[in-house]
């Protein structure tokens, strides 16, 4: 039984099952808790206790049938209330979608979030950086509307972070609709001498993280579809072409993605009795973001300094040699994975899958 008297319980585990009851077919309305806020009597506002908080459909149901109205404000005596929001949600392919998207202030993460913000989502952006990730998602703010983003501080190597990374998102938005597991390092080395504190590093963040993300965020979903069949929800790996095809000096990062994929499929057989839909994207390199670029540990300095280019003398000289091997003749962007992103969530048929945006470099077979 939930315990009203502990709202961390209480908003993990009644806030995502009053959105699958509210909800219609697989759109599922906001609901943010207001700590120690307690409104008196009025027409909307429902009183919730114990077994309301266990079973908010048929107290919804009972509502509905005594009123002829359905409450919009969820009181839990002592702890605070449920406000459901009525504004209509902004319109795209991600509209009234709550996401989480990890690694989230810079890079990848950065680009999709914004670009799922423009597709309508309301979006939390999780990273280690604060500093970084509370600026972009102001920014984002800004640019998308008030309420819209949420900056969470998480390193998604650490359980305790990561739990109360979502915790936060919940008590801001009731729920999750799409998980975007994107926080990822590298470092290049061959496999004789690269230091065993990198290699773990690279392990960490990129195979123990979306472990732990995917670990704490499905209980959330799994409630909500369990209010309501007809939602399903989505966890995406942002992976890698690494993940397809073994890379040379550069083990670590490659084993983490292929490990990646093995997660992805397992957590796709684990959890689509609960509603939840789990790919992998495998983009290729993306040239132009933080991770090949930073003058100071980017991969283009990285593979310079390790060589792996023979005949490279410069970082222009290592650049080219990568877009020669794409048959596109480019690097991958953040709006190509977008686009594969917001396929995996609109069709509803796949689960298990990671699909390549490599430009043609990597071709399944």
């Amino acid at each position: 039984m939930t315990d009203p008297s502990r709202p961390d319980v209480a908003i993990l585990e009644f806030a995502p099952r009053l959105r699958g009851v509210l909800g219609t077919g697989r759109r599922l309305p906001v609901i943010e808790f207001h700590e120690g806020a307690e409104p008196g009597p009025g027409p909307g506002m429902m009183l919730l206790g114990p077994d309301s908080l266990d079973d908010p459909g048929a107290a919804v149901a009972t509502y509905r049938e005594r009123e002829g109205t359905t409450p919009d404000q969820f009181v839990v005596p002592g702890a605070g209330t449920f406000v459901v929001s009525c504004a209509e949600p902004p319109t795209g392919r991600a509209s009234g979608r709550v996401a989480l998207v990890t690694g989230a202030a810079q890079g990848f993460g950065l680009a999709l979030a914004e670009g799922l913000m423009a597709e309508g989502a309301f979006v939390i952006l999780a990273d280690l950086n604060a500093a970084l990730v509370e600026a972009e998602a102001a920014r984002l703010a800004g640019a998308h509307g008030a309420g819209r983003a949420l900056a969470v501080s998480m390193d998604v190597t650490d359980e305790a972070s990561v739990a109360a990374g979502i915790a936060t998102a919940v008590r801001r938005f009731g729920g999750l609709d799409l998980v975007v597991s994107n926080a990822g390092v590298l470092r290049a080395g061959a496999v004789t001498t690269q230091r065993v504190e990198d290699f773990d590093l690279v392990t960490r963040v990129n195979y123990r993280g979306y472990f732990l993300v995917t670990k704490h965020a499905a209980p959330v979903m799994a409630r909500q579809h369990a209010a309501n069949p007809a939602w399903w929800g989505d966890i995406i790996e942002i992976n890698s072409k690494s993940g397809l095809a073994g890379s040379s000096r550069n083990s670590a990062y490659a084993g983490s993605k292929f490990g990646g994929i093995g997660l992805t499929q397992s957590f796709a057989l684990e959890l689509i009795d609960d509603g939840i839909k789990v790919n992998a994207v495998c983009p290729g390199n993306f040239l132009d973001g933080p991770l090949w670029s930073d003058p100071t540990n980017g991969l283009f300095v990285q593979y310079l300094r390790e060589g792996k280019v023979p005949g490279a003398q410069t970082l222009d000289d290592v650049r080219r040699a990568y877009e020669a091997k794409v048959p596109m003749g480019r690097g991958c962007t953040p709006a190509d994975v977008l686009e594969a992103l917001l396929y995996l969530v609109a069709q509803q048929y796949e689960t298990g899958q990671a699909l390549p945006v490599t430009g043609g470099q990597v071709m399944l077979s």
